[in-house]
C-alpha cells in the first residue's frame, strides 16, 4: 500500500472526527489554542492508536469488531448528542462552565473512541496488506490532528454567530453521525 493510499484512507477516517470538532468549536466565543490543541490531540492520537491496535489484533479480532463497532460509536455518539440537546434547552447555562464540559476528559474519550472505532477496523484489513504500519499510523494522526485544528476553527466561526442554537446543532450533527455509521454498515457492508 502506496504513501498516496495511506494519505486518503487517513482523511476519510479523519471526517467524523472533523465533525464532532466542528461541533466542539460550536459552543466557544473564539478560537483558543487549548480549544484548538485538546481535541486535535485526543482524535489525532486515537485515529493513530486504533489502527495500531488493529493491526496487532489481526484477523483474530476482526469478525468481533466488525459486528459491534458500528454500534458501539452509534450508541456512544447518540449519548453525546442527546446530552448536547437536552443542554441546550437548559436557559441557565454558564458559557465558562459549558467550555469545561466541551473538552473534559471523559467527553473527550468518548468522542474519540467513538470517532476512531472504524480506524480500528481499518487496522485489521492493514495486516493483510505490505504497509508500513508506523508509516500509516504516524500520517492518520498527524492528519486527523489537523483537520480537527480545522473543525473546531470552522466550529467557532458558526458558533459565535448562532450561539443560541450551537449546542442543539452540535448534538444533532453527533447523532447523525451515529445514524451514519450503522446505516453506512447495514447497507453498504
Amino acid at each position: 500500500m502506496g504513501l498516496l493510499e495511506i494519505v486518503l484512507i487517513a482523511i476519510g477516517l479523519s471526517m467524523d472526527a472533523f465533525a464532532v470538532s466542528i461541533t466542539l468549536g460550536l459552543s466557544a466565543k473564539k478560537p483558543t489554542v487549548k480549544l484548538m490543541l485538546i481535541p486535535g490531540a485526543y482524535f489525532g492520537f486515537f485515529q493513530a492508536l486504533m489502527p495500531l491496535i488493529g493491526y496487532g489484533a489481526g484477523t483474530y479480532f476482526a469478525n468481533k469488531i466488525q459486528n459491534l463497532d458500528h454500534w458501539i460509536a452509534f450508541a456512544l455518539l447518540g449519548i453525546i448528542g442527546g446530552k448536547m440537546i437536552k443542554e441546550s434547552f437548559d436557559k441557565e447555562k454558564d458559557d465558562e462552565k459549558t467550555h469545561k464540559n466541551t473538552l473534559g476528559l471523559v467527553k473527550m474519550l468518548v468522542l474519540a473512541i467513538a470517532t476512531s472505532i472504524d480506524a480500528l477496523a481499518v487496522g485489521i484489513t492493514f495486516a493483510f496488506f505490505t504497509v508500513n504500519i508506523y508509516r500509516a499510523i504516524l500520517i492518520t494522526g498527524a492528519i486527523t490532528f489537523g483537520i480537527s485544528i480545522c473543525g473546531v476553527l470552522i466550529g467557532t466561526v458558526f458558533g459565535a454567530k448562532f450561539k443560541s442554537k450551537a449546542a442543539f446543532i452540535g448534538g444533532a450533527v453527533l447523532i447523525i453521525i451515529g445514524i451514519k455509521i450503522v446505516t453506512e454498515h447495514i447497507f453498504f457492508q
